[in-house]
Order: C-alpha cells, then structure tokens, then sequence
C-alpha cells in the first residue's frame, strides 16, 4: 500500500510551476535543491513532499527521467517523506502527456487537476481509463479542485460510476492569476460541496498569498490536511518576505500546537 494512502497532515509544495530564484532566492530548483528543502522541512515537520521539477532552464516539465532522479534522491536523503507528484500542465501539457507520466513513473501519489484531466462536460473515455487504472495500481491520488462547482462535478462523476469513489482532494484557496488572496471563509464552499462525496474522503487545502497560515490553521480545526510552500505564498503573514520553506513549515506547526488534529 502507498505511504501516502493516508493524507499525510502537512505536505510541502516548495516549488511549483511558475516562480523562481527570481522571485525568491530559497526558491529549489535543481533536484539538489528541492531535496534539500526536503529534508530541512520534514525537520521542521512537513511529512511529505509535492514535487515540480524543472528542467536545465528552472522551467517547469513532466519528465518522468528527472522525477525518477528526484524520488531516488529523496529515498537516500529523506527516506521517510513520501513523495506525491504533480501533473500539473500550466498550459504547456495535454491530459495525454499528464497520464503517459503517471504510467511510466507508478507513483506512491499523485495530484491531478479534474479540470485539466477532464476538461470538456460530457463522457471521456480516455479519463475514466485513467483514474480507474491509477486506483488499480495502488496510486494515492489526489483530486486538485479549485472552485466548489468542481467538487460538485467530481461528485457527479463518481455518483454516474465513471471513476472511483474520490479518496483524497485537494482545496485551493485563492489564486495565482490574477492575484487573488485566499481567505479562511473560502473553505465553507468546498466543505458543503464535499458532503456528496464519501463519507470516508480524505481533505487537504492550500492557500495564495501571506493568509496562507491563518487559511491552514482553520483547515486543521475542521480536520482536514494542509499544504504549505513557496508553490502558494513566498510571504509571512505581516507581508514581509518568508525565509524560506522550512521557516514557513516551522511558524504553521508553532502555530498549530493548540490545534490539534480531530480523530
């Protein structure tokens, strides 16, 4: 079974798809870099890593050989983090190339966005293969939704028995572009959607912007998972530049200590 069939309580995003060392100097880049930050944020108390890698140029890419060198490295430096990647296609990948990268690499998990996945409304026989073949394969997958409409499509879905009942989702909270700042209150629109999915359905949220700890610490009340990293918010939450991804994880966790997680 996948280490990360259960939702781990904090996963580190440190990365994403878009920013770099131009944006923040701690910003990992490099496979080198990325397992650093790894390593320094699991000490801190993250407990999983959600990977991007980039290629020679720090953009983003779907490359199941850099994958393949980055879960290796990790399992010699931080082999108690699992490791869940992206398929993330920011405009530059098809759903073809998102699932030839999941079928090459079987991973321990992966995230993938129902809106890129399965982008048009009506039946999608390629998708269905996928997301059936993927919980086959023992793959903890996460479904990336970013408005409550889509959590009530991903229930659709499942409900017509064309994918497997949903297991882990993902809330984002705000956006990347255009700017948009994630607020607390967000989360009340995915939780009421959520109630048509299963009752056993594993969440997570992650957040835009420097309200990004105030937005996971409420995730953490109502018992969900949280996503923290450079991915989301460079910033602490008075707006000044975050130090660097382990900081970040640190503040979340001193801050979560009267929050304990609900059994």
């Amino acid at each position: 079974m996948s280490r990360l069939a259960k939702l781990p309580r904090i996963m580190l995003a440190p990365n994403g798809a878009r920013r770099t060392r131009a944006d923040h100097p701690a910003l990992p880049e490099t496979v080198a870099q990325i397992v650093a930050a790894a390593k320094a944020a699991h000490e801190a108390g993250a407990e999983a890593l959600h990977a991007h890698v980039r290629d020679a140029e720090a953009r983003h890419v779907l490359d199941a050989g850099l994958y393949r060198e980055l879960t290796a490295e990790m399992a010699r430096v931080v082999p108690q983090m699992p490791v869940q990647i992206t398929t993330e296609a920011v405009g530059l990948y098809s759903p073809e190339d998102q699932r030839a990268l999941v079928r090459a690499l079987q991973p321990e998990g992966v995230s993938v966005a129902l809106r890129e996945m399965w982008p048009e409304p009506g039946p999608d026989a390629e998708a269905q293969r996928f997301y059936t073949e993927t919980e086959a394969a023992g793959t903890a997958l996460q479904h990336i939704l970013y408005a409550p409409e889509q959590v009530t499509r991903l229930a659709t879905l499942w409900s017509e028995g064309l994918i497997p009942a949903p297991r882990q989702v993902l809330f984002v909270l705000g956006r990347y572009a255009p700017p948009t700042l994630a607020r607390p209150e967000d989360l009340d629109g995915f939780l009421k959607a959520a109630r048509a999915l299963p009752a056993d359905l594993q969440w997570a949220a992650c957040a835009f912007g420097r309200t990004e700890q105030a937005c996971l610490r409420r995730a953490a009340e109502l018992g969900g998972g949280m996503r923290i990293g450079f991915e989301n918010n460079i910033e602490r939450p008075d707006g000044s530049p975050a130090e660097d991804n382990a900081a970040q994880v640190a503040a979340l966790v001193g801050a979560l200590r009267d929050t304990p997680r609900p059994l």
